[in-house]
């Protein structure tokens, strides 16, 4: 490329100035690309919003989310609808429980079960790909063809037995969650790992003598860090989907602890009695959560696309 005088100037006094010429990285220009994706930051700042109110919103509640106000019991009347003169600002449940307070809690939940969830299976997928790309041959073929065995057999299937046969509570549901959904994320790792194994520093490392667990850790894993998470972002909300689904037949999280679709069970089922608040809120916390995670995944994939750099 061919600089005009004038434009040759500039950047060599820009040298002088700064002693060097400063580069960006990677992360940087992803970031940027991120933050003027208004999309994806007004999801960000959603996501921010519900997290915060979630969390600190217990300090603004009047009830706790298992006591039961007597006076507003809710019933076929239209008692116990949304009221800031006694306390109960999403209104109170069929059993005159308020509603604000178990709406926090089960977001807290579902934003437990999908973080924690997610972290299982990325971490198990990305291990697992990443060794079945690296060592290639029959190991490979051996662990890919488990991993497909798996995927044909239904994953809810999976998990309503897992409830079924075990404890219902919150850890088992950690457990059969993250024991389903690794799998994509292996998949999506392998293949990605078969690119780079043959890439000049990782002969580098072979050549030092570096064995093949640093290198699939040092080497490997941290070039697989945009697809990992870019997946992740993506997951999470696909594991409230799931949890919010066990939760609405009754076999996820069990009282007194509640999730959203728990929430939306016990909602949908006084609709008929005109109760539409015990359903309006659960379900509108929902929607934001879910819709701002995908906007969030969606502009980090943007973000961190090579073709875009």
């Amino acid at each position: 490329m061919i600089y005009g005088k004038a434009r040759v100037e500039r950047i060599a006094d820009r040298i002088a100035d700064d002693g060097f010429a400063k580069g960006r990285s990677l992360w940087r220009d992803a970031a940027g690309r991120f933050f003027r994706n208004r999309a994806a930051t007004g999801a960000l700042a959603l996501l921010g919003f519900i997290i915060a109110f979630s969390t600190a919103g217990s300090l603004l509640a009047v009830w706790s989310n298992e006591e039961i106000d007597w006076n507003v019991l809710a019933d076929i009347s239209g008692a116990g609808q949304p009221s800031f003169a006694n306390g109960h600002f999403f209104g109170v449940d069929s059993l005159g429980r308020d509603l604000f307070a178990r709406t926090l809690q089960a977001t807290r939940t579902s934003l437990a079960v999908g973080i924690i969830g997610a972290s299982v299976a990325v971490f198990i997928g990305t291990f697992y790909g990443a060794v079945a790309g690296f060592a290639g041959g029959f190991l490979d073929n051996l662990m890919m063809r488990a991993v497909d065995v798996l995927i044909a057999v239904p994953s809810m299937f999976i998990v309503i037995l897992l409830m079924v046969m075990f404890e219902r509570s919150l850890v088992m549901l950690f457990v059969g969650i993250g024991v389903v959904s690794w799998l994509d994320m292996a998949r999506i790792v392998r293949g990605q790992t078969l690119s780079l194994k043959n890439r000049e520093f990782v002969e580098a490392a072979h050549a030092t003598g570096v064995n093949w667990l640093g290198i699939v850790f040092r080497h490997i894993a941290p070039n697989l860090l945009g697809v990992v998470v870019v997946y992740a972002t993506l997951l999470v909300p696909s594991i409230i989907l799931v949890e919010s689904f066990i939760s609405f037949l009754g076999l996820g999280v069990q009282e007194p602890d509640t999730s959203l679709g728990s929430l939306i069970s016990e909602g949908s089922s006084t609709i008929i009695f005109g109760t539409l608040w015990q359903f309006a809120a659960p379900i509108a916390f929902f929607l934001a959560l879910i819709a701002s995670l995908y906007f969030i995944g969606d502009g980090l994939r943007d973000a961190l696309d090579p073709k875009d750099f």
